[in-house]
């Protein structure tokens, strides 16, 4: 019944917009003879789901067809059985039917007057066998040291990836990361510059083929390929410098041990803070943050503060806090990040102290960002006002308004870690209250435990 609805409706409506065609096409054409001729499509030619005109019918296992892309959502929701018979699927393999779609065409150029398009013979979908074959040739390339052939053979792979999101996805899902990752450690080992456009190919595709396997981690997190990508980032071409920080961001963003090795080769802070300073576009800046935000706050740099020191030297802090003023919300999420992983250190601390605008900055975004930019916000106070001796940024904070958010912080609900913090920064301002000129506790809008 639900079916035979749709078909109806579908009927309807698809008349309706070929009559309306079929008018305009009349008009077009001097014929308003014929102006209320209906064309109605072939049920056969309609998606039993989409009830749309079939662009690229594909049978199943039960010999129903139905079009590749309203199936393929079909299955991916996780359904396992046939929309039409609701037989179990013995399998999910998709074979186009080239008899249904020819005749679709055919159709399509015989009623071509009536403002109908003919529809495109679809390109055939990449299989698991296609993308494992490719990448046994991509190693075999890669062993041979044969740059122009695996050039040509990663040129392949992001062909497919641009037909359709459906490669895109096959691929990834079918390890070409790893051999790709393989392919770069190999070649950025043999020499950056000899093979600088094969090197590019390549990680211009591996940021859409992430998360890896081990294996692929292991490879681009090696020390000749993380140079190769800090080189990268260097880069004068735009889109160059994009991929490399978003390959970073994707590393890191799985795998923290490449930060060591990260942080010891030359100029990649310089090349991060560059690209937040001189903005490619909002997803570079978005991924340099993350990448700066993994070195600041890793457990690897704890002890050793020398990244942190750079980036201070470089002025992050003041960069942070300008994007701070109007950023939108994942911008911002990061720069706090960003801020509270370089207030960890004493000199960090030192130039967010001496900035006019952090202590404001960080009052405005309590309570009005997202609960991770307050935390955040909460855990850089907290950091500034525990080493204020002279008590010069407690007295600020209170002026600006810092007590009575952080009560609200406390009354909505927060982390234990953030309780903690929040109750501190409590008791530290209450000390400074007298010296306060526009202290004003309002308890109104405060609740109240019963």
């Amino acid at each position: 019944m639900i079916f035979s609805f749709r078909r109806r409706r579908a009927t309807i409506r698809f008349n309706m917009i070929f009559s309306f065609r079929r008018r305009r096409a009349s008009r077009a054409g001097n014929d308003e003879g014929n102006s209320d001729l209906e064309l109605t499509i072939p049920s056969h030619f309609r998606c039993p789901i989409s009830l749309d005109l079939m662009k690229d019918p594909v049978t199943l296992s039960t010999g129903i067809t139905y079009d590749r892309e309203s199936i393929e959502r079909w299955i991916e929701a996780g359904n396992g059985t046939c929309p039409v018979t609701n037989q179990v699927l013995s399998h999910f393999d998709q074979i186009p039917n080239h008899a249904i779609r020819k005749m679709i065409q055919d159709w399509c150029v015989e009623n071509r007057s009536h403002g109908i398009e003919r529809i495109p013979t679809p390109r055939i979908p990449v299989s698991s066998y296609d993308v494992s074959q490719i990448c046994s040739r991509i190693m075999a390339a890669t062993q041979r040291g044969d740059d122009k052939k695996c050039r040509e053979l990663v040129g392949k792979i992001k062909n497919w990836a641009k037909e359709s999101d459906r490669n895109k996805k096959c691929i990834a899902e079918n390890g070409a990361g790893c051999y790709l990752s393989e392919s770069f450690e190999t070649f950025s080992s043999i020499s950056i510059q000899k093979h600088e456009g094969l090197l590019e190919d390549i990680l211009s595709a591996l940021t859409w083929v992430f998360p890896l396997g081990q294996e692929g981690l292991s490879k681009l997190g090696s020390t000749p390929s993380l140079r190769c990508m800090v080189w990268f980032l260097k880069s004068e071409d735009l889109s160059t410098r994009q991929n490399a920080v978003l390959a970073l961001k994707e590393l890191l963003s799985q795998d923290e041990r490449p930060v060591n090795g990260l942080i010891e080769i030359e100029g990649v802070a310089e090349a991060l803070f560059k690209i937040v300073k001189v903005p490619i576009c909002p997803t570079a800046t978005k991924a340099s943050l993350m990448v700066i935000y993994y070195l600041v706050s890793s457990k690897a740099t704890s002890d050793d503060q020398k990244i942190t020191s750079q980036f201070v030297e470089l002025g992050l802090v003041s960069l942070i806090l300008e994007i701070l003023v109007d950023a939108e919300k994942s911008i911002c999420e990061k720069s706090l990040g960003v801020l509270n992983g370089i207030c960890s250190s004493n000199e960090g601390r030192e130039k967010a102290h001496s900035h006019a605008l952090t202590i404001p900055v960080l009052v405005k975004k309590l309570l009005r960002v997202s609960e991770m930019a307050t935390e955040f916000s909460v855990s850089i106070l907290w950091k500034l006002c525990k080493g204020d001796n002279e008590g010069h940024l407690l007295v600020e904070a209170l002026q600006v308004g810092a007590f009575q958010k952080v009560l609200v912080v406390l009354q909505v609900g927060c982390g234990e870690k953030t309780k903690g913090k929040a109750t501190e920064l409590l008791k530290m301002m209450n000390q400074y209250k007298d010296r306060s000129d526009c202290f004003d506790l309002d308890f109104m809008y405060v609740k109240r435990p019963y």
